[in-house]
């Protein structure tokens, strides 16, 4: 056996070593939610209960902290937020990487450069714009400042410049414009990256915290994080109940990520073609 095989036969041995780190509590927390109240702090841990106990994931989805609609203020965010995200994101990114004007480069490194700050800077501003335009505790709160991402514009761009010129130019010849090349020409082209961004960014949006806690007073207006941090804080003492919360917050992000798990592959590989 040569050295190529053995380092690489090492590097997956480190590599399943990690995942099953990564992976385990994961686990406990799925085993937890079906345990009873006496099984959770057993020792040794029992990973597989001795009778499956449902209740704590009926209390979630229709006790008095009910999940739906959670569920449903998580859905409309998340949605809406990525549909804007990838149009936004595509548009933008296509007049960075097609069309030529003065400034071009230095205008998308001052944009880039946006990433430094820290959206914590940001919360004080926006609270003050959003109590002006009267959307401050309302979902377009999160919804409008979710449309617009960073990261989505330079992805998007890094997988436009991969596409040969000579596309765009024979479709010029062929007397189209630059919005006919990019809806009929470009954008099948990008449906890797435009469907990673879409799971990236409804991930993002289903998991953000900070910004629902800022900006949403409401109950009924909550999303899951904030729904899950309000059930924790209502059963402090209940760890079955917690982990059946959480396991019903996380059930979105596994159906997204193994739907899409081929798109964010090709997508990524397909962005990093040309820098």
């Amino acid at each position: 056996m040569n050295k190529a095989a053995v380092a690489k036969i090492i590097t997956t041995l480190i590599m399943l070593f990690f995942s099953i780190v990564m992976i385990v509590p994961f686990l406990w927390m799925i085993s937890t939610s079906f345990k009873t109240p006496a099984e959770v702090f057993r020792y040794p841990i029992q990973w597989i209960p001795d009778h499956f106990n449902w209740s704590h994931h009926i209390k979630v989805w229709s006790g008095q902290s009910s999940f739906v609609p959670y569920y449903l203020n998580s859905l409309k965010v998340a949605v809406l937020s990525t549909i804007g995200a990838v149009s936004l994101s595509a548009l933008a990114a296509y007049g960075f990487a097609r069309i030529e004007f003065k400034g071009r480069n230095t205008m998308f490194l001052v944009y880039l450069s946006m990433m430094m700050v820290p959206p914590q800077v940001l919360f004080v501003p926006k609270f003050i714009m959003f109590d002006w335009a009267g959307i401050y505790n309302t979902h377009w709160a999160l919804i409008l400042p979710g449309m617009f991402t960073i990261f989505g514009v330079f992805m998007m761009r890094q997988f436009f410049l991969s596409v040969p010129h000579e596309i765009s130019e024979a479709a010029f010849i062929d007397g189209a414009g630059h919005f006919r090349i990019f809806s009929r020409i470009i954008l099948p082209m990008a449906k890797p990256s435009l469907a990673t961004l879409a799971i990236i960014d409804f991930s993002w949006h289903w998991n953000d915290y900070e910004n629902a806690l800022v900006f949403l007073i409401d109950q009924d207006l909550f999303t899951v994080p904030l729904g899950l941090q309000n059930f924790i804080l209502e059963n402090n003492v209940d760890y079955n109940g917690m982990m059946a919360a959480a396991t019903a917050g996380i059930i979105p992000m596994i159906l997204v990520f193994l739907l899409g798990q081929k798109y964010i592959i090709e997508g990524v590989a397909s962005s990093a073609v040309k820098g």
